[in-house]
């Protein structure tokens, strides 16, 4: 697994489960014991520091709910209600012809895309490159600096107004190099 997967599963999956799941012991123990900063590939010590000191589970998984979760939430965490015309459909169309395994759970989701690029990465084949550019151009740049703004701007833990910069600095340092294997 290189780099650009690593950033978009750790990021994917943060934003993807609910805090509480057990899945995500192992990763939020890595963010309190300061061991992902260790393998980070993005030079963001201070937030990673900030955002170790911030692991109140309780308060994450607080605001990840009035954030993320229900009709009410704080900031959708879906790209159809981000950019106009655009349906979840769609996502679900272009990541099945990748032949990504996809389950019943909204597509547009912004932790299922960090993941689905995640997967792309490590099991496209050549075309691999335009696959992912296609999904940050198209499925994720047009939105995601208004919703990692807004969670900024909502989020009510420490926890959540760090890991917004952090995605917002990673999700540019991927695109930046998506680029420049581009021109090469």
């Amino acid at each position: 697994m290189n780099e650009f997967s690593i950033l978009c599963r750790v990021l994917g999956t943060l934003y993807y489960r609910q805090p509480q799941d057990p899945l995500l012991v192992p990763l939020f123990t890595l963010i309190r014991e300061g061991k992902l900063a260790q393998n980070w590939p993005l030079e963001q010590d201070d937030l990673l520091e900030r955002l170790q000191k911030s692991c109140d589970m309780q308060q994450i998984a607080t605001d990840y709910n009035a954030l993320f979760v229900g009709d009410e939430c704080r900031v959708s965490p879906y790209r159809s209600a981000w950019q106009e015309g655009a349906t979840e459909a769609e996502v679900r169309a272009f990541l099945s012809t990748r032949g990504m395994p996809l389950s019943d759970t909204p597509a547009d989701h912004i932790g299922t895309l960090l993941l689905a690029a995640s997967w792309i990465e490590d099991n496209a084949g050549d075309d691999e490159n335009e696959a992912i550019e296609i999904l940050f151009e198209t499925y994720l740049l047009p939105w995601v600096g208004t919703f990692l703004g807004k969670v900024e701007a909502h989020a009510t833990s420490p926890f959540w107004r760090t890991l917004a910069p952090i995605t917002r600095d990673a999700i540019a340092a991927m695109w930046d190099e998506l680029e420049e294997e581009n021109e090469e």
